[in-house]
Order: C-alpha cells, then sequence, then structure tokens
C-alpha cells in the first residue's frame, strides 16, 4: 500500500508560471513523471490542477477532489469529499497505489495530515512563478530521503511515517 505524490517545483519553490506547471517542469523531469504514472492503480488531482493542467488521458482512472464538475475531463471521477476521505474511497474502488498529482495547495495539505508515504520531488532551474511549494520544509520533515541529479533537475525522494 503507498501513497505517492508528486510534484515539479522551481529552485524558488515555484510550482507554476502563468497557472501551469509546464514552464517550471524539465525533460528529465517529464520523463520520470510519465513513467510514474503508468505504475499506479489510480491519479488523485485537486480541482485546479484540473481546470489548469491537460488530463484529457490518463494510464490509470482519475480522480478529481473539488467542489466543482469539471465537464473538459468527462472520464474522470469528480468527488466533493474531503483529501482524507477520497484516498480511503480511491483505495476501495481502484487499490493500494495512489499517485497524487495535486498542486503546491493539496500536496502540502495532505503532507501536513501525514497522509502521504512518499514524496517524489523534482527541482528545476526555474524561477519566478507561484504557487509556492515549501519543499525544504517538508523535506526536513520526511523520514529519509534520497537525493539524484539527471540534468538540469535534482529528483528527491522523501520517506514518510504515516499514519495508516
Amino acid at each position: 500500500m503507498s501513497i505517492v505524490a508528486t510534484i515539479v517545483v522551481g529552485a524558488d519553490g515555484s510550482s507554476t508560471i502563468n497557472g501551469s506547471s509546464s514552464e517550471v517542469t524539465s525533460a528529465a523531469d517529464r520523463a520520470t513523471f510519465l513513467q510514474r504514472r503508468r505504475l499506479v492503480d489510480c491519479i488523485i488531482i485537486g480541482g485546479n490542477t484540473a481546470r489548469n493542467e491537460p488530463y484529457s488521458k490518463t494510464p490509470a482512472p482519475l480522480v478529481v477532489v473539488s467542489k466543482q464538475e469539471h465537464p473538459q475531463l468527462p472520464s474522470a471521477h469528480v468527488w466533493d469529499l474531503d483529501p482524507k476521505d477520497a484516498l480511503t474511497r480511491a483505495r476501495q474502488e481502484f487499490g493500494d497505489n495512489i499517485l497524487i498529482e495535486g498542486g503546491a495547495f493539496f500536496i502540502s495539505h495532505l503532507l501536513e495530515q501525514n497522509l502521504v508515504d512518499v514524496l517524489e520531488l523534482s527541482v528545476t532551474n526555474s524561477t519566478g512563478g507561484a504557487d509556492i511549494f515549501d519543499y525544504k520544509k517538508f523535506l526536513s520533515l520526511a523520514h529519509r530521503v534520497t537525493e539524484k541529479v539527471v540534468s538540469d533537475t535534482t529528483f528527491y525522494t522523501a520517506e514518510f511515517k504515516t499514519l495508516k
């Protein structure tokens, strides 16, 4: 059973530029991102991510945790639930391996609630964006952190002791 959150940020912690992560990401991050999502039972995102990122096709069922409908994602499961309840329901409906691809606020909330087993963090050289993710804070709270540099991206895997 594993709940993995993944996020890409610039060196200053910004997770978006002009409302999207596309200007923050790198080629190395994108390749890792695509590989990771093929190995899960379900992908969960928040409503803001659903509105601002391209999610028309995913290799696993997509759950949007939001109070609003998302007609541009007709195959997505839209659940108006607390994120913790959405994780429980996703585990019951799809399986134990869940990938969280939400934005800075959504992932921060789940980490602060001690609901994430592993944070897969990519840090690129981008700066000057918005939606700051305090990645140094969360890395410092992790039980174990590994680091790998590929090209212009530093990848961190941070493991947490969760409440389960």
